[in-house]
């Protein structure tokens, strides 16, 4: 079976995605780089392909073109403006929009029917617009989302508690951004509430700091990548593999007509469905708050485009 991934966009983000990629044991059999900077990225191939005979798994690594999307299983949007030090996700959205609508159709222009991984940001905005300029059913669009905050808080509380993070059940939920916020009413460490282990205040503490970490990292080395890279290879691979993995990823919401994440179970399809869980009032405020954010971002784009 030929599983051919496409990465469009080859800066930090996309290229550690797909190291990431080789150092795993995956199913993807064929990976393509494509990128307006041609030269630099058949450097990129070719550097990685060097590191084939040691990698787990064999992958053809190339170059291409948008025409390569025809047959791709999945095709992974990494394109897009860098977030600056300071700046907000929300704060990129018109410069990335404007790439995504030359982007989108043209690898729409390839016939591409697979699935596309949006990790640009701000995810949920540009997720919705690869959703609404593909045309693609919403199940087959999914955006990076929270799965990277969900990582980085199982990190920082198995960090601080000395607890395999595999064993650390919490995610975040709402905006990549913010806004962003833990429901700590259904975070478990195995079969044990949070609260019998950690403090109010130690968790508002912890929620500060996923928030918050990405202006740090930024602020220290301009860009965020590999650990987005390693969740974009999970998504990749929970797709892939067709595992029906719970993950944290940006899915569209009928109801208010956005993207925004919420766990998921992915599998060869794309998103099978949405996991439903209990609310408190105060998170349902956290959630609502997320979607009006995203929407106004989302309608004050789609507005400019209408004037």
């Amino acid at each position: 079976m030929n599983n051919k991934v496409v990465i469009v966009g080859c800066g930090n983000v996309g290229m550690s995605y797909a190291y990431s990629l080789i150092n795993q044991n995956t199913v993807v059999t064929e990976l393509v780089l494509v990128d307006i900077a041609k030269e630099k990225t058949e450097g990129e191939a070719m550097d990685l392909s060097h590191g084939i005979p040691f990698a787990p798994s064999k992958i053809k690594i190339r170059t291409g073109s948008y025409d390569e999307c025809r047959d791709a299983k999945i095709v992974c949007i990494c394109a897009g403006a860098n977030q600056n030090p300071g700046e907000t996700r929300l704060e990129l959205i018109k410069r990335n929009y404007n790439l995504f609508k030359v982007l989108i159709p043209n690898i729409m222009k390839s016939g591409f029917n697979g699935i596309f991984i949006v990790a640009t940001n701000p995810v949920d905005a540009m997720s919705y617009f690869t959703y609404k300029l593909s045309g693609l059913p919403h199940n087959k669009v999914i955006g990076s989302g929270t799965s990277l905050d969900t990582s980085r808080l199982r990190f920082l509380i198995s960090d601080k508690l000395g607890i395999n993070p595999k064993n650390i059940h919490a995610y975040v939920l709402g905006e990549h951004g913010d806004s962003e916020f833990i429901p700590w009413c259904n975070a478990s460490i195995g079969l044990k509430s949070i609260y019998q282990f950690l403090k109010q205040r130690e968790l508002d503490e912890l929620s500060e700091n996923v928030k918050n970490v990405a202006y740090e990292i930024i602020k220290r080395k301009k860009v965020t990548n590999y650990g987005i890279g390693m969740c974009l290879s999970y998504i990749t691979n929970a797709i892939l593999k067709d595992e029906n993995s719970i993950i944290c990823v940006s899915t569209y919401d009928e109801k208010n007509n956005i993207y925004i994440s919420m766990p998921c179970i992915l599998n060869i399809n794309g998103i099978k469905n949405k996991v439903s869980f209990p609310l408190s009032y105060e998170e349902n405020k956290k959630l609502n708050n997320s979607i009006n954010i995203i929407k106004y971002a989302i309608n004050k784009i789609e507005a400019e485009e209408n004037n």
